[in-house]
């Protein structure tokens, strides 16, 4: 049996006991896992009675392990009992130690807030005017040309805007060379501003074999602090300069890098394609509006946990992607002059509407009472599976019964954002996409 208690706003302690019978089980292991460990005199490593070992040491030297043996299964058991919907690690606390009634333990806890939402249904919002323009074709297929370049070596005149030029170069500053100002056959697009300040201008009208001496000012908020706002001299050597030929736009360029036999066909392709983007966007920005709309009116005191616990999650997945490049988050960070606190707080305000609008959505999904069939289910795990590369029965297999419970959270969630999204209504005022 256990009992609970509101010690704050969402915050709960929860009181649950552990029996004589069941922690004895947890001093047994406790004794095995530790007695290899534990001298006695008179004895071996190992061999030593628990008797024995707890005249000399005292009982509680047996007593963290076998807490951590029983206690799992009985906190779980007492947040089933009172069917409480957890947001926190729990912070245990051992009330008492007993030979006859065995274990109390106390857990505090935040749990889920209650959120209050009304009108929900024919919120408005602001409609996006979707079309696409022949600049935004022109931008699509200037990139395609940029991507099927063919690139030449020029032997018969300097460098100039738009080439590429190979360069060796060395930063210094006062004198001193710096870390990360050096570079070896670094091509670079003079133009791209990929580099600071002018130091591309500087290049133009030098030729291959040319030393270059380039003075540059870091801009006051450059990523490198020790480099901020500080003159530098980069000594350069011109190696090689290419340029880019683009494909000539014609049809035959349209069959090199389409399925499409004509210039025009690969036009009204790319049309076609930047509208349905272009309607996505607006879909996009209609869920945001709404879900600020729903936050704005909801109620709910949100425990700060739930905030902190978003920021880790995508922390934790920024470190995912970088790692996947072979960097590390303390090398990232040092490289852009951050802190781990800038960073989570860069993440907060985002993760603090993304908590929000999924509480919302929850409460929504409770009052409308969504049923989720098993081909929903099953259609969900598809998709899952297929990002992941997976068979949908070892997909399955895999999944816990907490798992099986989220899921269909996630898409009883779905359900609401639809509900919400379908019955809005435009308002007056009109935005082009």
């Amino acid at each position: 049996m256990s009992t609970i208690e509101n010690i704050d706003v969402n915050k709960i302690k929860i009181t649950f006991s552990v029996s004589a019978e069941r922690f004895e089980e947890g001093m047994k292991y406790s004794y095995n896992k530790n007695k290899g460990r534990i001298n006695v005199q008179g004895f071996r490593k190992g061999k030593a009675p628990r008797k024995i070992i707890e005249i000399q040491y005292g009982k509680a030297i047996f007593y963290d392990d076998a807490f951590n043996f029983v206690l799992p299964e009985a906190y779980d058991a007492a947040v089933k009992e009172h069917n409480l919907d957890v947001v926190s690690k729990p912070d245990i606390d051992v009330e008492e130690v007993s030979d006859t009634d065995g274990v109390t333990f106390s857990a505090e806890v935040y749990i889920k807030p209650e959120v209050k939402i009304d009108d929900y249904k024919g919120l408005a919002f602001t409609k996006q005017e979707i079309k696409v323009n022949d600049d935004e074709v022109d931008n699509m297929i200037n990139s395609a040309r940029e991507k099927n370049a063919r690139i030449l070596t020029v032997t018969d005149r300097p460098v100039q805007n738009g080439d590429i030029a190979v360069i060796d170069f060395e930063g210094f500053v006062d004198e001193v060379a710096f870390e990360g100002g050096k570079g070896d056959d670094y091509e670079l697009e003079i133009g791209s501003h990929s580099f600071i300040d002018n130091f591309e201008e500087q290049l133009i009208g030098k030729n291959v074999g040319d030393d270059v001496d380039v003075n540059v000012t870091f801009p006051e908020d450059y990523h490198q602090k020790d480099l901020a706002g500080k003159p530098a001299l980069f000594k350069v050597e011109i190696k090689d300069i290419k340029f880019k030929e683009l494909p000539e736009l014609n049809d035959d360029f349209a069959q090199d890098v389409s399925e499409f036999d004509t210039l025009d066909e690969y036009k009204k392709d790319i049309m076609a394609k930047l509208l349905v983007q272009k309607q996505k966007d607006a879909d996009n920005k209609k869920q945001e509006e709404l879900l600020d709309i729903l936050v704005k009116k909801a109620e709910m005191d949100v425990p700060q946990v739930m905030i902190e616990n978003e920021i880790n999650n995508k922390i934790r997945e920024f470190e995912a992607g970088i790692s996947r490049q072979g960097l590390s988050l303390d090398m990232y960070l040092k490289y852009m002059g951050q802190s781990l606190e800038n960073m989570r707080e860069a993440y907060r305000i985002v993760s603090e509407q993304q908590v929000k609008s999924r509480l919302v959505l929850e409460a929504i999904a409770d009052k409308e009472n969504f049923e989720v069939s098993d081909d929903e289910i099953n259609e969900e795990l598809g998709k899952i599976a297929g990002a992941y590369g997976m068979e949908v029965e070892k997909l399955q297999k895999a999944m816990r019964d907490s798992d099986k419970e989220n899921l269909i959270k996630d898409i009883q969630v779905q359900k609401a954002l639809k509900l919400v999204t379908d019955s809005a209504v435009e308002s007056t005022e009109n935005t082009e996409a």
